[in-house]
Parts: C-alpha cells; sequence; structure tokens
C-alpha cells in the first residue's frame, strides 16, 4: 500500500488480551490484593483489589440464585456508585450480558432500551436528582415481560423489588461455586455489553461489545496514557458510557490503577476535592468538564499537584484549554482519545510526549492492533491530507447491533471495516484530525465546508469560550452557516464584530452568516453537543425570513 494513502496500521504488541473481563478482576485480585482498587468519595466507601473481588462474586452468586442464566441481559440504570461497578464485575464473572441504560432517559426511552435487550433483570437506584427511577420502573415493569428480577440500590418498600443490599443474601455455597465453571466456558469473543447509542433519528442501537473488546480498549487506553500500579485515576465522567466503563474501570483493573469516583454526577467542586484528597494521578473529562474545572472560584485553594495525566474526548480541545490544563491542572501528559461505541471506543490517541501542537490539532495517531483508512463516497481510499470517511478494522469493531442485522450490515461493511461517519484527514506521519460529521458538512453555493474547521478557527477569538457551527437551509445558496457562541466570563459579544474577526482570515464563504450568543449548548450527558438540536432551534427561529446582517459575498 502506498504511503501516499489514507490507510493507518497500529503496532502489533504488545499482544492482545485473550481472557474474559471476568478473569480480569480475579487476576488484578491476585497481582494487587492489597492495593486499592476503588474509592467512592460521596459513599465513602474504600475497597482494595481484593474487596472487590469479594464484593462482586457475593453479588454474582446471589443473581444466580435468583435464576438468572449465562447470556440473559441484566440491565444497570444509575449515576456513578460502587453498585454500578459491582454489578459491572458481577455481570461478568456470571456470564450476563450488562445493558447500560442512561441516567438521562426518561420512561419511553428506559422502556424501548428494557424491551430491546430483552431485559431478566434490572438493577436501578430509586432516585437521583430530579428523576424518580422508582416509579418509571413501576409503570415500565408490568409491560416488560421478560422482566423477572428488578433490584433497587435505596428505598423499594411496598413492592416485591429486592434491595441490592439483599442479593448477595440469596445464595448457596453451590451458587458460588458455579462462578468457576461457568467462567471456564465464556469465550473472550462472547457478548458481555450492550450500549445503546444515541438516537438522533430513529431509535437507539445496541452496541454489543465483546469481553476482548473493550478489555482491550481500556487496557491499551490506559497504555497509551502511562498508567501504572499505583496511579489514581479520577472518573467524572459516567459509567454508564465507555469513558467511564472501559477507559476507566477496565483500565483500572488492567493496570492495578485505583478508580475514584468524586460523586454521583459532575460536580466540579467535588472533583477538584477528590484529586486533591485522594492525591489523583489522571483525571478524565470533556472539554466542558475542564472548562468548568478551571472556572471554579476556588480553584487556587485545592492542591492538585499529584495530577499528571489523563484523557480529555468527546470534542474539539481548544488550544488555550489546552494549555491551562497542562499547566494549571498540572497535566503535562494529558492525552486526546477519539472513537465511538461501535469500536470500543478508542481507535486513535495522542501519545504523552506529543507536542501541545499535536494534541490540540490532531485526535493522534491509531492504537495498537488496529486499521483505519479514510474512504470517499464511493468508497474509495483518499489520498493522505483529503478529507474522507474514517472506518476501522480490528478487535474493536462490535459484534453488531442488537437484534439489528440490517443495520449491522449497514455500519460494517463485508471487509469488517466499521464505518463511523466521521469526515478525517491523516497527515504525512499518521496523525488524523477530525473534519466533521458526513451528515453535518454544509454545502454553501457549491462548496464544500467543514463546521470542525470554522469552530477551531473561532476558538482564536479572545472572547470565545466555546463554538459550535452547523449549517442551516436557505433558498439561494443551498445552506449558510450558523455559529452558536458562548463567551467567556466578563467578556461581551457583538455579532458583526465576529464576522469582521472572520473576514480576511478565512475564506468568505467560511464566514458564518448567523451568529448568536447562548449561555450553553444542547449536550448529551458525556457532554458531546447535540448539533440537530441547535439546527432545530434556528430553523425554528428563522422560518422563512431573512436575517438583517451585512451582506456575503459569494
Amino acid at each position: 500500500m502506498s504511503l501516499t494513502a489514507s490507510l493507518v496500521r497500529g503496532t502489533a504488541s504488545p499482544p492482545l488480551i485473550e481472557h474474559t473481563i471476568g478473569e480480569a478482576l480475579a487476576l488484578a485480585a491476585a497481582r494487587w490484593g492489597d492495593g486499592e482498587a476503588l474509592v467512592s468519595v460521596e459513599q465513602d466507601i474504600r475497597w482494595t483489589f481484593a474487596d472487590l473481588l469479594e464484593q462482586v462474586d457475593r453479588f454474582a452468586a446471589g443473581l444466580l440464585a435468583l435464576g438468572l442464566e449465562p447470556g440473559e441481559r441484566i440491565g444497570i440504570w444509575a449515576p456513578n456508585c460502587a453498585e454500578w461497578t459491582v454489578t459491572q464485575f458481577a455481570a461478568a464473572r456470571a456470564g450476563l450480558i450488562l445493558v447500560t441504560i442512561n441516567p438521562a432517559y426518561r420512561t419511553s426511552e428506559a422502556a424501548f432500551a428494557i424491551g430491546k435487550a430483552g431485559l431478566a433483570a434490572l438493577v436501578f437506584v430509586d432516585r437521583f436528582k430530579t428523576s424518580d427511577y422508582a416509579a418509571m420502573v413501576a409503570e415500565i415493569a408490568p409491560a416488560s415481560p421478560a422482566l423477572r428480577r428488578i433490584i433497587c440500590v435505596g428505598v423499594s418498600e411496598g413492592n416485591d423489588w429486592i434491595r441490592f443490599a439483599d442479593v448477595p443474601g440469596h445464595a448457596r455455597g453451590t451458587d458460588r461455586d458455579r462462578l468457576t465453571p461457568i467462567g471456564a466456558t465464556l469465550q473472550a469473543t462472547a457478548a458481555t455489553n450492550i450500549q445503546f447509542t444515541s438516537g438522533t433519528t430513529g431509535q437507539p442501537k445496541g452496541a454489543t461489545l465483546s469481553h476482548r473488546n473493550i478489555l482491550n480498549n481500556g487496557y491499551f487506553v490506559g497504555l497509551t496514557q502511562g498508567l501504572a500500579p499505583g496511579d489514581r485515576i479520577c472518573i467524572p465522567v459516567p459509567l454508564y458510557h465507555c469513558f467511564g466503563m472501559v477507559m476507566g474501570n477496565l483500565a483500572s483493573i488492567t493496570h492495578g490503577a485505583t478508580m475514584v469516583y468524586p460523586a454521583a454526577g459532575f460536580d466540579p467542586g467535588a472533583v477538584l476535592a477528590a484529586v486533591a484528597a485522594e492525591r489523583c494521578t489522571a483525571l478524565y473529562g470533556v472539554p466542558t468538564m475542564f472548562i468548568a474545572l478551571l472556572a471554579q472560584s476556588e480553584f487556587a485553594s485545592f492542591d492538585l499537584s499529584s495530577l499528571r495525566t489523563g484523557i480529555m474526548a468527546g470534542a474539539v480541545c481548544p488550544e488555550p484549554l489546552m494549555r491551562q490544563v497542562i499547566e494549571r491542572l498540572h497535566m503535562p501528559d494529558i492525552t486526546i482519545a477519539y472513537g465511538m461505541t461501535e469500536t470500543s471506543p478508542v481507535s486513535f490517541q495522542t501519545a504523552i510526549d506529543d507536542p501541545v501542537g499535536r494534541r490540540v490539532g490532531s485526535i493522534g495517531r491509531v492504537q495498537p492492533h488496529l486499521e483505519c483508512k479514510l474512504v470517499d463516497e464511493q468508497g474509495a481510499m483518499v489520498p493522505r491530507g483529503t478529507p474522507g470517511e474514517l472506518c476501522t478494522r480490528g478487535y474493536s469493531v462490535m459484534l453488531g447491533y442488537w437484534d439489528e442485522p440490517d443495520k449491522t450490515e449497514v455500519a460494517i461493511d463485508a471487509d469488517g471495516w466499521m464505518h463511523s461517519g466521521d469526515l478525517a484527514v491523516i497527515d504525512a506521519d499518521g496523525y488524523a484530525t477530525i473534519v466533521g460529521r458526513l451528515k453535518d458538512m454544509v454545502i454553501r453555493g457549491g462548496e464544500n465546508i467543514y463546521p470542525r474547521e470554522i469552530e477551531e478557527f473561532l476558538y482564536s477569538h479572545p472572547a470565545v469560550e466555546d463554538v459550535a457551527v452547523i449549517g442551516v437551509p436557505d433558498d439561494r445558496m443551498g445552506e449558510e452557516l450558523c455559529a452558536w457562541i458562548r463567551l467567556r466570563a466578563g467578556a461581551t459579544g457583538d455579532e458583526e464584530e465576529v464576522r469582521a474577526f472572520c473576514r480576511d482570515r478565512i475564506a468568505h464563504y467560511k464566514v458564518p452568516r448567523y451568529v448568536r450568543f447562548v449561555d450553553q449548548f444542547p449536550t448529551t450527558v458525556t457532554g458531546k453537543v447535540q448539533k440537530y438540536l441547535i439546527r432545530e432551534a434556528m430553523v425554528a427561529e428563522l422560518g422563512d425570513s431573512e436575517c438583517a446582517v451585512a451582506p456575503q459575498e459569494g
């Protein structure tokens, strides 16, 4: 293959892990038994690896005693807590498939996930913030015929639900003894997790992931960060998502690092306090989380000098933010990671010794044991430096969408390539840059415009803290650019000034016709901006009217 083609392959070493997640936890307990495995600050829980294995196996035996069988699905609907992690690993030890349910889901969304996956059991918290999960489960359960066991973390009076703390008590010695033979029959290639991808169009799809998929991804993501026994990972990102459960929990058990949960949900003050008190060496987050940490009024009062590494993912990182994270958060080895749920998730990551320019201008290089290519609309590989759809092949590609063979066939082609829908560019050194989504590409008067490029340019404006660029329909040009901007504290905004800042610096057709200043963007729980909601809001605002702005060239 020509070096000028947009195809990159990761190294073949170290070798892939070929055992299950359940075996990985047992190995961790054998290697680092007295080392701290999990600290849930808000719950005042502190477990060693030996403690964690004991908690997990007691709960797993209880699940078997309650009649659950290997291959059945068990759901977890909860914010970050120790019970979430016990359920994650107990499912793996008992051969169950864990279905992770977004804590932000409401009744119809949760009912869809529960029904689609055919849950035999559900673990949930009774309530969190404004979510009354108990009331929602009471409504959903009667219409879910496969759902035999309902396990509640918290109050569960007035129904036949089982308290989480009581599950181990259902087990007999024979149930605990079953874990070993079950583990011996499990294959690393077997399904262990279903994660529902966000359904911006239609219903969410259940990405089905194997032990081999996610255990290896957690290991290699941790390896790229330089994690080792004694490291302590602060995990404020949600566990229901790959960022928390794979890049956090599975990186921990494969490297002997401690999982530290600051709070049930993201709370910047709690994160800073946990880092300082627990002497965390790694910190995870999306850019908006890091922005919130740095903006805390009491930031200077926390000793964050223990930090060294971590991951920022989920959105583009502007260079000023990266420099602040490195300097003010003491994270010289922070890495940028890119991926998607369907690839377990990470396929590209920057290295700890990459210069700052690479960590803000790229998503790094391909991970070990993976290959990635960029293709055009006809499926042909594009030359280096040319935008194309990013496709991934290798151990990390999901087994498929649960009970959706037709949609799986569309996403994964006959040669095993997972099509991401992301537009990327790969340079001569193998570094990739995401330039947008296929569906987000704006075509204005015949010109292809990648919103990511405009966003990165606008980040250089001294008043801009965060920005999202979309296309909106236009009768004359087909589409016009719109920028939603969140300003830095104390800054003021002027639409014409923003457009003037763009003129003579970027091509005229890339200057946003519409500029709006907002306090916040619509985001997912993991901090990803939901651009389709921005587009819907702008279409509703603009209607058939023209916006009174200075005329655009072209």
